[in-house]
Formats: C-alpha cells, sequence, structure tokens
C-alpha cells in the first residue's frame, strides 16, 4: 500500500453536498408530517418538493391532469387544472390566481433566463383567459389591491375544507423556511385552517353585467 510504503496517506473524500441536502430534506419531510395542516415546500418555479399528508388530503378529490397536478407544481395547479376552484373555493380566480400571477411575474423579473418558469410563461400565453389575466388583470388588480397583496405569507384566502362537513372556509398562508431551507433555493408554505364561515344573511346585490364570454370578471372588459 502507498501508506505503507512511504507514500502520502490518501485524503478522505469529501461528502458530497447533495447528499448532506438530501439528508436534511429526509428529515425535514419527517417535520412537515408532524404538522396537522396541509404543508409543502416549492421552489422557485412552484415545483412541489415535500408535502405532508395533511396537503394530500386536501387534494385528494381533484381528477388527474397531464401537467397541473397539484403535487407536482402548485403554480400550474392554480392556474390551469379544471377543478382547482372545488378546493380553493369559489373565489379562486381573484384571490389565488392574480396573487400567483402576480408573483410568477415578479419570478420572472428575477430569473428570466430560467427554463421553468419560461415554460410556464409560454402555457399562459397559449391561454386566451390566462394571458388576459396575466397582462390586464395583474396590473389592474395591483393598482386596486396595492403591491402588498400579493404576498403569500399572512394571505388569507378561500379553501374548501377536506371534511365535506365543514365546507368553504378561509385559510392563512403562513410562509416559515428555515435559512438551510432557503439556501437550498425553497420556500415552505402552509395552510392554516380556520373554523368554516357562520351563514350569515347577506344584503341582496344589484345583479352584475355578464362577462363577455372568455374574459376574467377581474379583467377590464375593453373598452367599445
Amino acid at each position: 500500500m502507498a501508506f505503507q510504503a512511504g507514500g502520502k496517506r490518501p485524503a478522505p473524500r469529501p461528502v458530497p453536498v447533495r447528499s448532506q441536502a438530501q439528508d436534511y430534506l429526509q428529515d425535514y419531510a419527517a417535520l412537515l408530517e408532524a404538522v396537522s395542516f396541509p404543508s409543502f415546500v416549492v421552489d422557485h418555479r412552484w415545483d412541489v418538493v415535500l408535502s405532508n399528508s395533511a396537503f394530500t388530503a386536501l387534494f385528494r378529490g381533484v381528477g388527474p391532469h397531464p401537467t397541473a397536478m397539484p403535487g407536482d407544481n402548485f403554480l400550474r395547479f392554480v392556474l390551469f387544472h379544471p377543478e382547482a376552484g372545488t378546493v380553493l373555493g369559489p373565489d379562486h380566480e381573484a384571490r389565488w390566481c392574480l396573487p400567483m400571477l402576480a408573483r410568477f411575474a415578479a419570478a420572472l423579473d428575477r430569473c428570466g433566463p430560467d427554463p421553468g418558469l419560461q415554460a410556464l410563461r409560454r402555457d399562459i400565453a397559449q391561454d386566451p383567459i390566462m394571458e388576459a389575466a396575466y397582462r390586464q388583470g395583474v396590473p389592474h388588480w395591483l393598482r386596486v389591491a396595492g403591491e402588498e397583496a400579493a404576498a403569500s405569507d399572512g394571505a388569507v384566502r378561500p379553501l374548501r375544507h377536506p371534511d365535506p362537513r365543514r365546507d368553504v372556509t378561509d385559510c392563512r398562508i403562513v410562509e416559515e423556511t428555515p435559512a438551510t431551507l432557503r439556501d437550498l433555493g425553497y420556500t415552505r408554505l402552509t395552510l392554516v385552517l380556520r373554523e368554516p364561515r357562520r351563514a350569515e344573511a347577506a344584503p341582496r346585490r344589484p345583479r352584475r353585467a355578464r362577462r363577455p364570454a372568455g374574459h376574467l370578471s377581474v379583467v377590464p372588459a375593453p373598452e367599445v
């Protein structure tokens, strides 16, 4: 052997950084599983890296989709899955789609050449309704609601409770990302479910004019 013959002792092999990250993520997955609320970890493209059983249970009822399953990419689910509203509530167009489109636009500004984000942008462009929301609805909504409305952490959004007896409620989105997870480029989000809304007698509102076909209600209609 080289060492016995007077050679240098071979240096120990460094532990690959990736294996350390995998160990950390494996332990972090155990931590997520201990949380009773739906909790998941996404990268900058909203690809879901980790999720817990409560997250799986929340979306168990949605049908299959080739590109927009909630456990694969959460942004694609919100924007493109035809059954997204059955889980995200009746107001998901204004209270889920537009905030996430606004965050997507900001991510695209920061990481423009990213292939995953560019693929999302092409898919949005190919959907006339989503393209209208991206180009017209998001700027209009931000002018009305303010830039802070696009933030995820602390936002309260509608959600259908996984227990059908509890039906529509709200959830508060809590971003809680430790430094190690953030250094890996990931963000953790937890949907803190609230108690179901109490039925209240709402005042009658005047009937709204029908919006043009293929036009989001939150996108200002073109002048004629």
